[in-house]
């Protein structure tokens, strides 16, 4: 029996008390490296569009465990047969499912470290506790990879209807406050049942579903993609880029030690695998070192990242178009000159201040893995195909709209 004094229970705003199932999700709640997830942000800078959008990845770690305790009891009183042991591996495998994210989450994936993202990184943490831990997480680490023999347990940590995906759209629209993002997660939850090691839904269940597919669709148009996260988010790439390119050339950089090391190296994945002191370095990284940066570098004498820092700082953003047709090219030629010329920037430095790209959104992906809907007489049909309320030819399509982001000031 664990200790008494790991029986915790924590008030959350979302779902009212979550309980901690055991001690080893205890100790694995108090490890440093699962801690660092109270300094990093759900939403990045999100909170510049929707500014009570402050909640961290810690919550919602602990929100996706709470929903995975629940869909184990349903599933299991449903007959499917869940040990305490692959129980307690699915709780630590959703509870460490984002704990590779770096500062201000998906903003800079790619950024600080180029080649990794965050599942490569929660890989590599998840190892890493495994050791610690004494083989004590084999089992979680199996289920997040997808090479444990029962397919569904995977499932609930990882595909279009995983327990990740239900608590970060119903904690991003309590935080928000944006009800489009309001799902019956607990219904959803009560409608789950495994045919042929496979996650499925009860027929009756098909209407959430469809709540949950819009939702989603409207939360990334709202939320996720909303222009003017978009325009932070391109702010923060921008200058993170600028002060990796002074740092590599050697021009000092205020930095906390961590960071630094990051700034001025370009480590891959092959030196993540075989030098454990990288990962070390990753862990001590939160969105403190980097906001405590820009706002040093709002004085550094590069003329390019202190205007960009103070940007930051004052949240003074650029402008954002988008649209669903490509930008015509001479316009966009025409605000790319505009914008050297106003900043008296080289065509190469140009980047920092003008981005034309690509957004996509695809709430419903049937190519990468399905939602199927059991019949009543156990057939399993897409959700695509049996939903009378979605439009199957436009629910798996993916929707792209073009971005052009530039300077206010330019005309």
């Amino acid at each position: 029996m664990p200790a008494t004094n790991k029986q915790k229970i924590i008030n959350d705003p979302v779902y009212g008390f979550i309980t901690i199932p055991d001690a080893l999700v205890f100790d694995v709640i108090e490890h440093p490296w699962f801690q660092r997830l109270r300094r990093i942000k759900q939403l990045g800078l999100t909170d510049y569009t929707y500014p009570s959008a402050q909640h961290t990845r810690f919550q919602h770690a602990l929100g996706a465990m709470h929903l995975m305790g629940q869909a184990v009891v349903v599933l299991r009183a449903k007959g499917i047969d869940i040990t305490d042991d692959e129980a307690q591996g699915a709780n630590l495998a959703i509870l460490l499912h984002d704990i590779g994210h770096g500062p201000f989450s998906h903003t800079l994936e790619q950024t600080i470290v180029r080649d990794l993202d965050h599942e490569d990184l929660s890989k590599l943490f998840i190892a890493g506790l495994n050791r610690q831990f004494g083989n004590g997480l084999s089992l979680a680490y199996a289920i997040y990879n997808g090479t444990y023999s029962k397919k569904f347990l995977h499932q609930l940590v990882s595909s279009q209807l995983d327990m990740d995906r239900l608590d970060y759209l119903a904690r991003d629209s309590f935080f928000t406050g944006v009800a489009e993002g309001v799902i019956s997660y607990d219904r959803i939850i009560k409608m789950l049942t495994v045919v042929n090691d496979e996650l499925v839904v009860e027929g009756k269940g098909i209407y959430s579903i469809e709540k949950f597919l819009i939702s989603r669709r409207l939360m990334y148009w709202q939320v996720y993609l909303h222009k003017t996260v978009i325009a932070a988010d391109l702010l923060l790439v921008n200058l993170l880029r600028r002060a990796k390119f002074l740092g590599e050339k050697g021009v000092p950089l205020f930095a906390t030690p961590p960071f630094d090391s990051f700034l001025r190296n370009n480590p891959s994945k092959h030196d993540f695998e075989t030098d454990p002191q990288w990962l070390e370095r990753f862990a001590l990284l939160d969105d403190f070192d980097v906001f405590t940066s820009v706002k040093v570098w709002a004085g550094h004498a590069d003329p390019i990242l202190s205007d960009l820092c103070r940007n930051m700082v004052n949240r003074s953003l650029s402008r954002v178009e988008m649209q669903t047709q490509p930008f015509d090219p001479d316009y966009v030629e025409q605000i790319r000159r505009e914008t050297i010329s106003l900043y008296n920037l080289s065509p190469e430095d140009a980047g920092y201040y003008f981005t034309c790209d690509k957004v996509e959104n695809k709430a419903y992906n049937p190519r990468h893995e399905r939602i199927m809907i059991k019949g009543r007489s156990n057939d399993l049909t897409d959700i695509s195909e049996a939903s009378e309320q979605l439009n199957n030819a436009v629910m798996p399509t993916t929707v792209s709209k073009y971005v052009l982001c530039y300077p206010k000031e330019v005309q």
